[in-house]
């Protein structure tokens, strides 16, 4: 399969991210989701086929369904890179190019909020980590007794740094304060626990867990703007999927996620310094399947034109 690892196109270049090329289109921006994957603060030498549209469809799929909860970025997703063409015309005599349909979105220009809004109904990830050395999660004192993978009373509003290089750091709740002030960070916190709320029980007929998420927030027109999501959303890139059939607290979970990477990573003795090696063929296709088959999952669209063009059905 064709991976796409960056993109060129006849604009400015707004951002580049870990996975995502931004361009400036004057009033709003074009947002591009490659291939591209990283583990351990690193980008990948090689991506993961699909997974750029996987990533965008879900995200525009998860948008719609939560729009009554919170308003959002989104405008229009480029299903085909003739809309592109027709309404967004650039230099005389250039089209744009076909990778783009299916994996590019047509957003409105946000201030980001430079807080990684993660919330957490499951003890997982670095949250169990700090619980297990600490007793806490972001400096909180927790019940004792907890184990791994647990499900937690409620869920709870972890919010961390965002940082463009290197790891995100744990935010306390007076380092929340200090940083949004107490207005905005009330704001962020209920309006982040609902939409995990209402994501996890629709999940959950779907026979999935979503044991937690990070949500990213901007606000339009300023600093008193209304506020909208932005970026992607639970997707298995921002998102720790598990399958209730196979739900067994006290232990590590299958996650629909990148551990097959990050564990294929440390059994290779990777330093997680120096460049990152290349992926194996198996562990790419197996980590692409995962993400077809959360995608397939949640959204019950056994079928997609664009998303069969990547995965054949069987």
């Amino acid at each position: 399969m064709t991976v796409l690892m960056e993109t060129a196109l006849p604009l400015p270049l707004f951002s580049r991210g870990k996975v995502r090329d931004t361009y400036n289109m004057g009033e709003h921006l074009l947002m591009v989701a490659t291939d591209r994957i990283s583990a351990f603060d690193s980008i990948l030498p090689c991506g993961i086929p699909g997974k750029g549209v996987i990533l965008n469809q879900l995200s525009a799929f998860w948008f719609k369904k939560t729009s009554h909860i919170a308003p959002h970025h989104m405008i229009e997703v480029v299903e085909d890179v003739s809309l592109l063409n027709s309404r967004y015309p650039q230099e005389k005599h250039y089209t744009y190019p076909a990778y783009l349909s299916g994996r590019a979105m047509i957003v409105k220009r946000a201030d980001v909020i430079p807080v990684e809004c993660v919330v957490r109904g499951y003890l997982a990830g670095s949250a169990w980590e700090e619980y297990r050395h600490k007793g806490t999660i972001n400096s909180v004192p927790m019940p004792h007794g907890l184990k791994q993978s647990q499900e937690l009373p409620h869920p709870i509003f972890t919010p961390s740094t965002k940082s463009k290089s290197g790891h995100d750091l744990p935010l306390s709740p007076e380092e929340m304060l200090k940083l949004t002030g107490k207005r905005l960070a009330q704001e962020l916190e209920e309006r982040s626990i609902a939409l995990y709320s209402f994501a996890t029980e629709y999940a959950r007929n779907r026979g999935v867990i979503i044991a937690d998420t990070k949500l990213e927030f901007g606000r339009v027109d300023g600093i008193n703007g209304n506020l909208i999501l932005i970026d992607e959303l639970l997707t298995p890139d921002s998102s720790r999927f598990w399958y209730i059939k196979d739900y067994q607290p006290g232990q590590p979970q299958p996650a629909f996620d990148k551990q097959l990477i990050r564990d294929w990573l440390i059994e290779q003795g990777w330093d997680k310094e120096s460049p990152a090696p290349m992926l194996s063929e198996d562990i790419i296709m197996r980590t692409a399947k995962r993400y077809h088959e959360i995608y397939q999952q949640l959204t019950e669209r056994v079928t997609s034109s664009l998303i069969d063009t990547l995965f054949p059905p069987a």
